[in-house]
């Protein structure tokens, strides 16, 4: 892979290339992705999408938008670091135009979209859209799907429907929001198709990218990008490198900022609490200042930020160091993993999994979400259905006329009309789905 080809401003349908040094540089094209995501309207339904803690009624908490606002700033200054370094390995880079800002501008738009795709109720939202499929009311549908559709179904995946968002076209606006392919590869943590499921020491099998529906566009990114094939048998790519950093963005903010919600919830001790951050920031830490800060939230304020700052200079030293070989597809392991405060974050993590994300409060609004799930998959599913089939009941038109129209697809195809019911639903909040819920069971009117 070559960094000229990965910095492409190339735009879904166009005919010519597009020349960093011919922008207009009080609009580059990567700025403009980030003002495209942030004007839409799938980034300012995660407003009210869970980040960690499911509808909670405190003002402190993050939710999906806050949490994606932050990454991308993290993502910024990281982005940043690395251009530096690179426009002085390669000047060619600059005689082509590039500048420090395109760096950051790229993975600050691909962190602000990292969450687009995401369904309500956090992570436990795609495995309830997978279960509904899997055991539920949606298993009748596996015969009528070839292998690799239903495997999209039943491992429903956030990343996969945040590529169908942004590139998706519909008539008058093709092409989605029309990024940069630059944005869109650095979006693409896991560049490969749902099946075969081959879990291996590389993190871009993690989990997939984009859905059946989307192979072609993946594919003219992937291609345009000159991403490298990671096997020949399916359709499996390496990062793009800048996807790394996005990555760790995201790992850095989950880590601190989730950790930092839990202590100002007083579900983790603050004595407990800075006994951990204190060392992610030891080398950095101005003593006599800490102990003037007289409140709780001060001081984890303080030792949050310390410790954000280190993991994002740790972060961009660990890249440029792996650079060639991410380059060339060697390395296989997030950026973080290979960091020297790699035991610090485990306990962080460690102790959030068990604090936090497996709280009494967590788990009983996520056990709601799968039930409110289920049941808007299933009157969606079926209105859409009985629709296309010409048979739908009174209470199917009436479903009908609350699907938005950009979601109406009554495509022959089964697979894309269900797909296209399970993207509705991933698009709504947390509180829209809940009301939604109590409307069609008839408990709010």
């Amino acid at each position: 892979m070559n960094w000229e080809q990965l910095l492409s401003l190339k735009k879904y349908g166009d005919t010519k290339p597009r020349e960093r040094n011919k922008q207009n540089e009080t609009r580059i094209g990567f700025e403009v992705d980030y003002d495209r995501i942030i004007f839409s309207d799938s980034f300012r339904s995660l407003q009210d999408k869970t980040q960690v803690i499911p509808l909670s009624n405190t003002d402190f908490v993050h939710t999906r938008l806050t949490h994606s606002l932050e990454v991308s700033v993290v993502g910024r200054s990281l982005g940043r670091i690395v251009g530096k370094a690179l426009l002085e390995k390669y000047p060619k880079l600059k005689d082509l135009g590039y500048q420090i800002n395109d760096f950051g501008a790229i993975v600050a738009s691909a962190c602000l979209a990292h969450d687009i795709g995401n369904p309500p109720f956090g992570h436990s939202g795609e495995k309830a859209i997978g279960e509904y499929f899997k055991s539920g009311n949606g298993i009748k549908y596996k015969n009528e799907l070839s292998n690799k559709q239903w495997q999209d179904l039943i491992d429903f995946e956030g990343n996969a429907n945040g590529f169908k968002i942004l590139t998706e076209s519909r008539t008058g606006v093709e092409g989605g929001l029309r990024l940069s392919y630059a944005t869109l590869g650095a979006f693409m943590k896991y560049p490969k198709e749902s099946l075969p499921k081959k879990p291996t020491a590389n993190i871009v099998d993690k989990k997939y990218g984009f859905f059946q529906s989307d192979t072609e566009t993946f594919l003219d990114v992937a291609k345009s990008l000159q991403l490298e094939q990671n096997r020949n048998e399916d359709v499996s790519y390496l990062r793009h490198p800048l996807a790394f950093l996005v990555e760790a963005a995201d790992d850095i903010c989950y880590t601190i900022i989730d950790f930092e919600d839990g202590i100002n919830l007083g579900w983790i001790e603050e004595e407990f609490a800075l006994e951990y951050l204190i060392k992610l920031v030891k080398d950095t830490i101005n003593t006599e200042k800490y102990y003037q800060l007289t409140t709780k939230q001060d001081r984890i304020s303080y030792l949050r930020a310390l410790a954000i700052g280190n993991l994002i200079n740790e972060a961009a030293a660990v890249f440029l160091e792996n650079e060639a070989k991410i380059l060339a597809g060697k390395y296989q392991i997030s950026l973080l993993e290979k960091c020297k405060y790699e035991a610090q974050i485990n306990d962080i993590i460690k102790i959030s999994i068990n604090k936090i994300y497996r709280s009494k409060e967590v788990i009983e609004k996520e056990i709601s979400g799968y039930k409110v799930l289920a049941d808007l998959l299933d009157v969606f599913i079926n209105a859409v259905n009985n629709t296309f089939e010409q048979k739908p009941s009174s209470y199917d038109n009436l479903i009908m006329n609350l699907l938005p129209v950009k979601y109406q697809n009554l495509d022959t195809n089964i697979y894309d009309r269900i797909l296209s019911v399970c993207s509705f639903i991933a698009s709504m909040s947390d509180g829209a789905a809940i009301l939604l819920h109590k409307k069609i069971k008839g408990v709010v009117i």
